[in-house]
């Protein structure tokens, strides 16, 4: 348990913080995974640069590491030009 009083308020903002960036990052998996299930290649182009600044957004803010924002960025690309 906590003994001080800026450690009880560093316990409050680090479950805030870890809430919100659990929130982003689920939000970004979801739409991932949706655009990965997609079969029709123009809803896809279409879709994609909504995920792309999603993933670009959570990057800078450090909710997901930027190398894994390209990786993820690289394959959903290959994914796309696969598409019929």
């Amino acid at each position: 348990m906590a003994n001080h009083k800026s450690s009880e308020k560093r316990i409050r903002q680090t479950k805030t913080r870890t809430l919100h960036n659990r929130y982003y990052a689920k939000t970004m998996r979801n739409a991932v995974r949706k655009l990965r299930a997609m079969t029709e290649k123009d809803e896809a182009v279409a879709l994609y640069p909504k995920v792309q600044k999603m993933l670009d957004k959570l990057a800078t803010k450090g909710i997901i590491h930027r190398n894994k924002a390209a990786n993820l960025k690289s394959s959903l690309c290959k994914h796309i030009s696969k598409l019929g």
